[in-house]
């Protein structure tokens, strides 16, 4: 069993907290096994009877006839006997007609809390608890980081960030054992399921070109863009004439849909946002690989990636950090140029500058890494992530390198 204590734990600190507990991620990234097994199982551990936990899985045929809002009210209300407390587990929500309005009368019965997942884009938009009315409490869940990945990965850590690289982290492809399986599932689940649900729910004419969207968006992860910089590429290599405004609109549909995220840039020193220009990465770095056929594979991009979806699963916001640097000119004149720190992760007063850093063989890499962090005048810490087997260091400028593994395996790696 891939155990999931996080997500665990976020369930565990709102119980009976008045509030309807939705649990929101890209579609088989593990809600239904979470609610289901993982926090069932605790609520049973608890000392909670089976019989004060009303499961429905809606998108199972024994379950249909409660996707009628009446008939699910009256199946609940019947199963409430005392005033125990009761739990109400609602898979796939979404397939629940008028859901909103049903979650919302299950808010007046006094002894129960609720827990919901869904997947599809109508649930998974990010605007979904304003459905019910500010009574909701999101809990978002990622596909497995690489922690949880090696907890079932039958091989060593090297092998295993070969694998997760490649193939991600979405957990049933961890249970499969032959490439074939895991290319044709990770590429029939992008077509048939994440596409189709955005193409319907927005009705969408344009579907090749938002195919070719995600292919750039796919192509560019951790480089800086922005919607006029993918006019031009549709322009001069797809020769589509697609607006700004659509291509801007589809983005929206793909982070909506937990698809992709983006990574704004912030000024440092400025402590303000830049705007346009900004990064975008994948929920899911074997969707990404996917989309892309298996014939993108960099490491130093896909790292990136990886690490920032690292920090998005332990709780932090995470911006891409811009400092200034001023020289002279061969002419003698005075001349600004901006700098770039990966990542500023913030989490309420905690922040970290970190640095994505292959690998850092040469003086001059380790003072070409270094430069952006340099650059920061503050108190907080400073990190460069390398993929070399390396002990955790700190240099005498206060800035600590450490490898990916430690990075990413040891859950007080940024204390280090």
């Amino acid at each position: 069993m891939i155990k999931r204590d996080k997500y665990l734990n976020d369930l565990i600190n709102r119980m009976h907290n008045g509030m309807i507990k939705v649990v929101t991620g890209i579609r088989r990234c593990g809600k239904s096994y979470l609610i289901f097994n993982i926090f069932k199982n605790y609520l049973i551990g608890q000392g909670v009877l089976e019989s004060h936990i009303i499961t429905v899985e809606l998108d199972q045929r024994k379950d249909r006839k409660y996707r009628n809002p009446d008939t699910l009210l009256d199946f609940i209300e019947d199963s409430i006997t005392d005033q125990e407390p009761y739990y109400i587990l609602l898979d796939e929500v979404q397939m629940l007609e008028e859901f909103e309005e049903v979650l919302n009368s299950l808010l007046h019965i006094t002894n129960v809390d609720i827990y919901v997942t869904g997947s599809n884009s109508k649930f998974l938009s990010k605007d979904v608890i304003t459905e019910f009315r500010g009574r909701g409490d999101d809990i978002h869940i990622y596909p497995l980081t690489f922690k949880e990945f090696m907890q079932v990965y039958e091989g060593d850590v090297y092998h295993g960030w070969a694998e997760y690289t490649v193939y991600g982290g979405l957990p049933l492809t961890v249970t499969m054992k032959s490439e074939e399986q895991k290319i044709r599932y990770l590429e029939k689940l992008f077509e048939e399921t994440y596409l189709k649900d955005i193409i319907e729910r927005h009705h969408i004419e344009k579907q090749q070109e938002l195919g070719d969207l995600v292919n750039v968006l796919a192509s560019a992860i951790g480089s800086l863009t922005n919607v006029p910089k993918i006019e031009a590429t549709f322009r001069s290599v797809i020769q589509s004439n697609i607006s700004i405004n659509t291509l801007r609109q589809y983005i929206e549909y793909l982070e909506d849909a937990f698809i992709i995220n983006r990574a704004d840039r912030y000024n440092v020193k400025g402590r303000k946002y830049i705007g346009s220009p900004v990064k975008y990465y994948f929920e899911d770095i074997g969707l990404r690989n996917a989309r892309l056929r298996f014939r993108q594979i960099e490491e130093t991009h896909i790292m990136e990636n990886i690490i920032y979806n690292e920090l998005r699963s332990r709780g932090y916001s995470v911006d891409v950090g811009v400092v200034e640097k001023r020289g002279i000119d061969k002419e003698g004149r005075s001349q600004r140029s901006q700098l770039e720190i990966d990542f500023v992760a913030d989490l309420g007063s905690k922040r970290y500058y970190i640095q994505s850093a292959f690998s850092m063989q040469t003086e001059e890499k380790q003072l070409q890494e270094k430069a952006s962090l340099m650059r920061v005048n503050d108190s907080f810490k400073k990190i460069i992530v390398v993929k070399d087997v390396v002990n955790v260091t700190r240099d005498e400028a206060g800035i600590t390198t450490m490898s990916i593994y430690d990075f990413l395996l040891q859950e007080n790696s940024l204390e280090l």
